[in-house]
């Protein structure tokens, strides 16, 4: 399947997003529309950071296994994921960039390593509903940022 790509700009500089993002636990903050019941170890931040979470919505419970592989400070982290009892595989990759007038462009693409058969014969259906899911997310990191922002300023 082709990956799904959301972007957002936020006026946050690109080491403070990337400080944020490098924290797995920081992310259900922003996620939490469609991931739920988290449960965190390993490193609280880089790679080797683990998560496990279940899929909000209907149909079977689908649990999530997370870990981070990668995490080059402030320029991107990536994650990888199992689902859909093993059937799944995905790679999450942020990737933070310096906009011309101040702020960051974050970049999230997720990509699928394997996919059941269901969701490979409804791709269009299941990339169209994970790209709405992740540009939301995105919208909320924004959000989340922003009261960090405000708690360290106040």
């Amino acid at each position: 399947m082709k990956p799904v790509i959301a972007t957002v700009h936020v006026p946050q500089a690109r080491t403070e997003v990337f400080d944020f993002l490098d924290v797995l636990a920081n992310h259900q903050s922003f996620t939490d529309h469609f991931l739920v019941d988290w449960e965190l170890w390993g490193p609280a931040a880089g790679v080797g950071a683990k998560a496990r979470m279940r899929v909000k919505g209907p149909g079977p419970d689908d649990r999530i296994e997370m870990t981070v592989i990668a995490s080059e400070r402030p320029r991107m982290t990536a994650e990888e994921s199992v689902g859909a009892n093993g059937r799944r595989r995905t790679r999450g990759t942020y990737t933070l960039a310096d906009l011309p007038d101040g702020g960051t462009r974050v970049a999230f693409e997720l990509r699928w390593l394997e996919a059941p058969l269901a969701e490979r014969l409804l791709a269009p259906i299941t990339r169209s509903v994970v790209a709405r899911a992740n540009q939301k997310a995105l919208r909320r990191l924004v959000e989340a940022l922003a009261a960090r922002t405000k708690e360290e300023a106040g």
